[in-house]
């Protein structure tokens, strides 16, 4: 199925982290924590009702000091609506209605998107006098919850689902790749997307203006069936000029989470940058395949070892994720575009690609010999069994002695000798250490 975004809007001090955290608190999606990809989580995976869905805080992007109130209200509004298919006002329930309110309301109503209005801070039954001013938003009836206490949330999620577009309950076509093509503005994109739409492609149909306001284009590929997820269709509707770059990892998240593979476009002359990074780390948190595309490779002036050099220095710039293969292209000479849709193939087979128990117990009983399991005060790590859980991605799991004595040196260890027997090219693996007698999760 596919994840509907759930964006939360309001002005400071309304209890928009709160609530936030109350909802994604419950069913947070594991993930692992890379120092400088994601510090500032805005988003989170969540759940109700065995629907998962992608919730967003808007007051967690990147606020500049500089930037009035009202300034940075309207740009985050800017982003929900263009990212949402639902988005959640809060606003004080006790304090009325302030400016700050009228202008993003506003906003709102003129676009048309699926609105709650939610008055957060109502601890009792007794609703305040100023609850009733909420009728002058234009945005229906205010619904009432405390997110400090827990109040009315419950009723308050299952109207937000209400309004989930119909994919959301869907089961996914699973013959199908999907691609998103993501990346900071101005890398070619556009460009490379409409190279692979171009000639020798059968396009099946175009299916513009979905939920999301992104483009998704399913086409045939060498009698392969791929869904084209193109984030750039965002970026051109979007009428924030002066946070662009900023925001753009917010565009980058619905595309990411619907997909198997992403292409994460670099701009050549440019090289890795911090938001680069940021878009990046969205893609591995969520265990997305990841290919890495070096765009505007022409523009360089090479030498003997540039293209190694260069690699090098991607590398480094995104050591969190070594898994990724580097391509280096020009989409505007048309050099080595094959290549990326085989390598996005590739690294869709290895997210799905399951390995046997045996053969992987045998690669990790040699693993230990070659180098021993750590060990502390007298006391040696033992693996006794492991077996792969699951795909997309790759989940395998270790039954041990003590999770205490698996080091992150020696499971990476662990991870690097799973790679060199069964490959995994361009997807996270995932881990999950179990001690000798633990029951396993429900």
């Amino acid at each position: 199925m596919s994840k509907p975004i759930v964006a939360v809007v309001g002005r400071p001090n309304v209890g928009k982290s709160t609530f936030f955290n109350k909802i994604v608190g419950r069913r947070v999606s594991i993930v692992e924590d890379t120092p400088g990809v994601t510090r500032d989580r805005i988003y989170a995976e969540a759940e109700w009702r065995s629907v998962p869905f992608i919730m967003i805080d808007t007051g967690g992007i990147e606020p500049d000091s500089d930037d009035i109130i009202l300034s940075q209200m309207r740009a985050q509004a800017e982003i929900a609506m263009e990212t949402a298919s639902v988005i959640l006002f809060l606003v004080d329930g006790r304090a009325g209605v302030t400016a700050a309110d009228r202008e993003v309301a506003s906003m709102l109503r003129r676009k048309g998107k699926d609105v709650i209005l939610v008055a957060n801070k109502i601890d009792t039954r007794n609703l305040p006098e100023d609850f009733y001013d909420l009728y002058e938003l234009g945005l229906g009836d205010p619904v009432a919850i405390s997110a400090a206490n827990q109040l009315g949330l419950g009723e308050l999620l299952d109207l937000m689902m209400e309004k989930f577009p119909p994919e959301a309950f869907e089961p996914e076509n699973e013959d199908e790749i999907k691609i998103a093509v993501i990346g900071k503005p101005n890398v070619g994109k556009s460009s490379l997307i409409n190279a692979f739409l171009g000639e020798n492609r059968v396009i099946v149909s175009d299916i513009a203006g979905t939920t999301r306001d992104s483009i998704d284009t399913p086409f045939t590929y060498d009698g392969e069936d791929y869904l084209l997820i193109d984030t750039a269709g965002i970026r051109r509707k979007s009428k924030v000029t002066g946070d662009i770059e900023k925001y753009s990892v917010i565009r980058a998240i619905s595309a990411i989470e619907r997909c198997d593979v992403c292409l994460l476009v670099l701009d050549a002359v440019e090289g890795v940058t911090e938001q680069d990074k940021k878009i990046a780390g969205v893609a591995h948190e969520a265990g997305k395949g990841i290919v890495v595309v070096v765009n505007k490779w022409d523009l360089l002036t090479k030498e003997t070892n540039t293209m190694r050099d260069y690699e090098k220095t991607v590398r480094s710039e995104l050591s969190f994720m070594p898994y990724a293969p580097v391509l280096f292209i020009s989409v505007l000479k048309n050099q080595r575009l094959p290549a990326v849709m085989a390598m996005a193939k590739h690294v869709a087979e290895s997210r799905a690609m399951r390995v046997s128990t045996g053969q992987l117990n045998s690669l990790i009983a040699d693993a230990t010999l070659m180098n021993n399991p750590p060990s502390d005060k007298g006391r040696r790590l033992k693996i006794y069994y492991v077996s792969q859980v699951g795909v997309k991605p790759p989940l395998f799991t270790f039954k041990i002695n003590s999770r205490e004595l698996m080091h992150f040196s020696y499971a990476r260890y662990l991870e690097n000798k799973i790679r060199e027997g069964f490959g995994f090219e361009g997807t996270s693996i995932k881990f999950v250490f179990r001690e000798k007698g633990e029951k396993e999760d429900v």
